[in-house]
Order: structure tokens, then C-alpha cells, then sequence
């Protein structure tokens, strides 16, 4: 019986002491806080997914209204396509698991092959005809492309994670509007990402990579890679 008590005392230390660790772990994840009478106390905003959190009292309708989607973005650029996202000026999506955008395509515009990690896309065809498809990972038949054409009221599903890419095929503009499962779906433009990291991904390994000399990997690591989606650089949230 001793032997027992003395078993549950350690076990009841040791449980203190680590939920006393994750309290210290916690304060130093969030900004300022002290201990009152046994209470932490928050002095500086909490922020999730890089936003404040708001207090109750101060949340409005307007958090969760988003005006300005019938509004076009210039295509105007080297792609002909723009995307206006919603993440950022709207709060009330904030961890609430879903996010939206309107993406514009000039004539023969092109969203080019990008991936979302953190989440899958539901992709509706407003005005015009895109053909749109994604990439699946490795198989033992490689890499399959599943591609459609899509007109106007059609939808088409990017699963998470899988490259894709949308193309006008009309000489008109086109329109589209693209839902996501997370209010951070994450982007990954392939070529971007490929040829315009920061630092650049040396030469070498890449003429091995993708098979071509290192003149024109120099050459393509040269060129100024549009963001078309401005992930961090706002615009006025594929």
C-alpha cells in the first residue's frame, strides 16, 4: 500500500510539473503575460494566422461581409490573368476553415501551375470557357493529368496539395471564383518556386532536375517570375 502512494504522489509531481512547463512554454509563445493571483494575463493582441483576434464585444456584421467581388482586376500583365483575394480584408473567416477568390482571364489568359498545401479548391466557371486540370503525385503510370474544358455554370475540383492551372481558351475575357477548405490554403507557384527562390536553388541541380544546360537554367533563374495571386503583397486572396 505504501509502495502504491508513494507511485501516485510522483505521478501527480510529475503531471504538475509538466503542466506547469506547458504554461511557460505558452507564455513565451504569446507576447506579454503575467500571472495575477494564479491568472495569465494577455497585454498584447493574440494573433492567429497573422491576424488579431478581436474581441467579442467589438465584432460586427461587416467581419463577415465582403463587398467587391463583381469588380475585374487588370490582366494587364505578362500572364493575362489577376486574382483579388479575400483572405485579409475580411476577418470573420479567420479560423473558421474557408476562404474564397475571383480569379480574371484575359483572352487566352493563363493561371499558371501552382499548388495549395493546405487545402483542396473548388473552382466555378462564371463567364467564358478555361481549360483547367490538375497533375496527380507519383504513380506507377507517372504523373496523370486529369483536364477538362469548363464553361460557364461548371465547377472542377484541385484535390490538396496536387499542382493545377487554368487556361482561357476564348478569344473573350473569362471569370472565375475559387473556394477553399482553409482560411490559409497556402501557394505554390512551380515555376516561382523553381526558378525564383530566395536564394536561388544552385544551377547544378537544376539542369540535372529538369534536363537542360546550366546557360538556360542561369537565364530562366534571370527572369522577373509574376505573382499574380500578390499572396504577400497586398492589391486590393487560387
Amino acid at each position: 500500500m505504501a509502495a502504491r502512494i508513494i507511485l501516485i504522489t510522483a505521478l501527480l509531481a510529475l503531471a504538475s510539473l509538466v503542466h506547469w512547463h506547458s504554461i511557460r512554454v505558452l507564455s513565451k509563445t504569446f507576447a506579454s503575460l503575467t500571472t495575477t493571483q494564479g491568472l495569465f494575463v494577455v497585454h498584447a493582441a493574440v494573433s492567429v494566422n497573422g491576424f488579431a483576434c478581436k474581441n467579442a464585444k467589438d465584432v460586427t456584421v461587416d467581419d463577415f461581409f465582403l463587398a467587391g467581388l463583381d469588380k475585374a482586376a487588370s490582366t494587364a500583365n505578362e500572364l493575362g490573368a489577376n486574382i483579388t483575394r479575400q483572405r485579409g480584408t475580411t476577418p470573420g473567416p479567420n479560423t473558421l476553415g474557408v476562404a474564397m477568390s475571383r480569379i480574371d482571364f484575359a483572352p487566352f489568359g493563363l493561371n499558371p501551375p501552382h499548388s495549395h498545401p493546405r487545402s483542396s479548391e473548388i473552382l466555378h466557371v462564371a463567364e467564358g470557357t478555361l481549360y483547367a486540370g490538375f497533375v496527380t503525385s507519383n504513380t506507377a503510370q507517372g504523373n496523370l493529368l486529369f483536364a477538362k474544358k469548363l464553361k460557364k455554370g461548371d465547377a472542377f475540383v484541385f484535390p490538396k496539395g496536387l499542382m493545377h492551372f487554368q487556361f482561357n481558351l476564348g478569344d473573350t475575357e473569362a471569370v472565375a471564383f475559387a473556394t477553399f477548405g482553409s482560411q490559409s490554403p497556402g501557394l505554390v507557384t512551380t515555376a516561382n518556386a523553381l526558378f525564383g527562390s530566395k536564394p536561388p536553388i544552385p544551377d547544378y541541380i537544376l539542369a540535372k532536375a529538369v534536363q537542360l544546360s546550366k546557360t538556360t537554367v542561369t537565364w530562366l533563374q534571370e527572369q522577373q517570375w509574376l505573382d499574380i495571386a500578390q499572396e504577400y503583397g497586398q492589391r486590393s486572396n487560387a
